[in-house]
C-alpha cells in the first residue's frame, strides 16, 4: 500500500551527439596590455597621496570637534558666573 510504484519500462535517456552547431564559436584573444613601471608607480603615489589627504581631513575634523567642546565648556562656565 505505501510502497512506491515504478514504471514497468523506463525509457533510457537519449544519446546526444555533438554537432558543429553545438560548439561555441572561437573567441578572439584580447589584445595584450602592457603596464609600465611608471604607471604602477603613479597609481601607488596617487593612492598614498589620497590616503594622506583623507587622514589629514580626519585629524582636522577631530581637532575641530575637540576645540568646539572645549570652547563650549569655557563659554558655559563663563555664562554661569
Amino acid at each position: 500500500m505505501f510502497l512506491p510504484k515504478y514504471p514497468d519500462n523506463p525509457t533510457p535517456p537519449t544519446a546526444h551527439t555533438h554537432t558543429v552547431a553545438d560548439q561555441a564559436p572561437a573567441r578572439r584573444s584580447a589584445p595584450q596590455i602592457s603596464v609600465s613601471t611608471g604607471a604602477v608607480a603613479a597609481v601607488i603615489v596617487g593612492g598614498v597621496v589620497l590616503t594622506a589627504l583623507l587622514a589629514a581631513v580626519a585629524v582636522t575634523a577631530i581637532s575641530v570637534a575637540v576645540a568646539a567642546v572645549v570652547l563650549r565648556s569655557l563659554l558655559r562656565d563663563q555664562h554661569r558666573r
